[in-house]
């Protein structure tokens, strides 16, 4: 039933700074996205800018010299990458700048995806000064996605900038010296072009590494030249430019394969690069940097958190773009790491989850890897089954190749009821629930129809080919693996999981597109008569042969409850279940890893546990979280600390189930909390704001013109207007949701009934103070 008429509480045509710490007014007359578009002009900060507030609340200081990669800074544009800390055995006398590049790699496919075609760790240069060092005092800032700061030594100071340019991919690195300090130097180290999990584990049989790099000038222009065996090259070129005491190093990275380009390109990129004075060279990244950030706004009262969510942000388009490959297990700062590719088993999904509530699917690199490359796919599946199935190993390069499939080299698709290969078959299809979720937040059906539909199709295809009735009449899968558990079982709950999803995701898509699939009855079929999960007294098993027994860091046996919301305790005893089976997997302590505290957070949100939710999430920062946000196991793994800032999303918005829920599970502490610009399911940008432990303000702008039903939150009686300011129609539908009528283009705003709310998007206070993030002053 539609409110009766009431005046716009929101009647404003203009945008306007308010509150004390400043903020953005919303214009009634306006969709939110045009409002926030007079914010993306470049123009001089504003104390009342409430990005630029919270960006600088957030940046990272160092007062204490870092010693490793998860201590220091870093910077990167989702190609080229540098990590800064204290040169190892050397803290006093050189910094190392790590220079590495998420293309470069080897091509030697019959050693595996883990030894010959890993990535390959290419060297750094080491700042080093005249003098000791004694001190310093850096600050990353988010905002300009820059290091500032001084290096102080014995003999003077080292004034720096530094940037990694967002479009030039070329470190740039400004040094001002004091008098003492005139002499110091950088020195290139090459790296040994050899897989990085030598480090780790036995070379296989005939491995060798490449030769070794050949440094040479070019014109005034350094480059080092590494040759690959297998052909190619990737090459790092430099230049130090001096303008008065002022000198800036500028260094870039190219790889070809299997021609020999990459030399012509590096050299070619600093030449058009080193003639810029490093101000000028900023203007442009800075500027791409700053619109990044407008694109979504959250703002929320623990310090400590608003800072890590913001970081993580930096973090993912330092690390992600679109046309760069899927993210490796460190991201493009390779180390020493026994993972030296992209992981497909869980850490590339939860890299990217974050891109979707905070409105950055600029960052979607598996739709476009999945589809660019969906003919690797066909020949990672069994000879017998290629024309008509799709898998993902477990490890691949960026083009999805794995390469010979062995438990030293890499890790194949595997064939159920089979081992070896051990039988994990189900990776491709929790990797396309990824692209289902790219096409849910923004409704773009091209997406639906060109990648999630024919790869999702056979993707399921691969199972059918094993699926066989028992004698309980029920669908049964042979023996498969469920990651990382140890051991194949009938009916393994990951594969029964994902398969259900898949089948009802396809006959979902079919309908959609229009398309009259042969296989639907089929679909309908596995929907109707699977075998139900297996289950037992402690929640859900491992599969029918193996029951949950040991400390476990994977959520592998639980993807049903999340991410894929199949079973989300819409009654009682399935409540109960999913609540028995996260008591039971937490509550093995041993192998419990970061992921395991992001998994059980977004798990709690989706009971509407706010409080545990954030419990758990303050387990993952006191015992695995390090100083630069920054996450290791056995090396760098980067998905951690990405998933946590999807389970604070999670806390704050869901919208699984063609249902938004704004506010679903926010702890008493957060009584004050805004967003503004969170993209959900249906392709709705949504704003809202809490005060005082109550929901003052909800917003939703729709892109695609989706069925929008919300359930906002907002005690007793309502009005719903449009961005004019008039009444919309909207219907109560239960459970405190309501279904209101928008097209495309369309907002909506719900407050209580006579309510006039302040509608400035600002920070809110936080309820203490709390260290910055990096190493300040203990």
């Amino acid at each position: 039933m539609s409110s009766p008429s009431a005046p716009d509480p929101s009647r404003r045509t203009v945008l306007a700074t308010g509150s004390a710490l400043g903020g953005t007014l919303l214009a009634s007359g306006l969709p939110l996205t045009q409002a926030t578009a007079a914010d993306r002009t470049e123009t001089a900060p504003s104390a009342g800018d409430p990005w630029r507030t919270v960006l600088d609340d957030a940046d990272l200081v160092w007062q204490r010299m870092p010693t490793a990669w998860y201590e220091g800074p870093f910077l990167g544009n989702g190609l080229l990458g540098s990590g800064i800390y204290a040169e190892p055995g050397a803290a006093s006398t050189a910094v190392r700048f790590n220079i590495q590049h998420s293309e470069v790699q080897d091509h030697r496919p019959e050693f595996g995806s883990l030894f010959g075609l890993a990535r390959l760790p290419i060297g750094y240069f080491t700042l080093e000064p005249v003098g000791a060092i004694t001190g310093l005092d850096w600050r990353l800032s988010l905002h300009d996605a820059e290091l500032t700061g001084t290096l102080t030594t014995d003999k003077g100071t080292l004034t720096l900038r530094a940037l990694i340019h967002n479009d030039r991919s070329v470190l740039a690195v400004e040094v001002t010296a004091s008098e003492g300090e005139r002499g110091f130097r950088w020195v290139f180290h090459p790296a040994d072009a050899i897989s990085p999990r030598a480090a780790f584990k036995p070379l296989p049989d005939g491995y060798q590494g490449n030769p070794p790099a050949q440094v040479a000038d070019h014109d005034g222009i350094t480059a080092a030249v590494q040759p690959l065996l297998a052909g190619g090259q990737h090459v790092t070129a430099w230049r130090e430019r001096a303008r008065g005491r002022t000198r800036t190093l500028y260094a870039h990275v190219a790889h070809s394969h299997p021609g020999t380009t990459a030399l012509g390109r590096a050299l070619k990129a600093v030449r058009r690069t080193e003639q810029l004075p490093y101000s000028a060279l900023a203007v442009g990244h800075r500027a791409w940097w700053h619109a990044y950030y407008r694109k979504s706004f959250l703002s929320l009262p623990d310090a400590r958190v608003q800072r890590f969510y913001w970081i993580q942000l930096y973090k993912t388009a330092s690390a992600a773009r679109r046309d760069a490959p899927v993210m490796a297990t460190s991201g493009p700062w390779l180390e020493p790491t026994p993972w030296p590719n992209t992981w497909w088993n869980l850490n590339a999904q939860l890299e990217y989850w974050l891109i979707h509530g905070s409105n950055h699917l600029e960052l979607d690199a598996i739709t476009r890897s999945l589809s660019e490359f969906r003919d690797n796919l066909a020949q990672e599946t069994p000879t017998p089954y290629r024309a008509d199935s799709l898998g993902i190993p477990r490890t691949t390069d960026p083009h999805l190749v794995n390469g010979a499939a062995s438990t030293l080299m890499g890790y194949g698709v595997g064939v159920p009821g089979q081992d070896p290969p051990t039988p994990e078959v189900g990776n491709l299809t929790w990797a396309l629930h990824n692209v289902w979720l790219s096409y849910r937040h923004t409704m773009d059906r091209s997406i639906l129809r060109d990648v999630l539909f024919p790869l999702l199709r056979k993707a399921i295809n691969y199972y059918l080919h094993f699926l066989e009735p028992g004698p309980d009449g029920k669908l049964h899968l042979p023996a498969t693996f469920s990651p990382e558990y140890g051991g194949d079982s009938r009916d393994c709950n990951y594969d029964l999981m994902l398969l259900t999803w898949g089948c009802r995701t396809l006959l979902d898509s079919a309908e959609l597109l229009g398309i009259d699939d042969p296989l639907r009855p089929r679909w309908r079929e596995v929907l109707a008569k699977r075998v139900p999960y297996p289950t037992d007294a402690n929640g859900f098993m491992i599969g029918a042969d193996i029951p949950f027994a040991k400390s476990h860091r994977h959520y592998s046996h639980l993807l049903a409850v999340y991410p894929l919301y199949e079973v989300t305790g819409r009654t009682p005893d399935e409540r109960a279940l999913i609540e028995r089976s996260l008591a039971h997997w937490v509550g093995f302590e041993g192998a419990l890893q970061g992921y395991t505290f992001t998994g059980a957070a977004s798990m709690s949100a989706l009971l509407g546990n706010g409080e545990d939710a954030l419990e758990y999430l303050g387990e993952l920062m006191t015992r695995f979280i390090q100083p630069n946000t920054m996450y290791q196991e056995s090396g760098p793994v980067i998905e951690t600390p990405l998933s946590a800032a999807q389970s604070l999303h999670d806390m704050v918005c869901q919208s699984w189930g063609g249902v938004i829920r704004v506010f679903p599970a926010l702890p008493a502490a957060w009584a004050d909390l805004v967003v503004h610009d969170f993209r959900t399911q249906g392709a709705f940008l949504l704003g809202a704001r809490r005060e005082d432990g109550a929901t003052r303000w909800v917003r939703l702008v729709s892109e695609a013109g989706a069925p929008c039903v919300v359930r906002h939150g907002i005690a007793g009686p309502v009005d719903i207007r449009d961005g004019r300011g008039r009444p919309l129609h909207h219907t109560d539908v239960g459970d405190g949701a309501v279904q209101v009528a928008l097209h495309k283009g369309e907002s909506a705003l719900i407050t209580a009934r006579g309510d006039r709310p302040d509608l400035t998007v600002a920070p809110v206070r936080p309820n203490e103070d709390a260290p910055r993030w990096g190493l300040p002053r203990i």
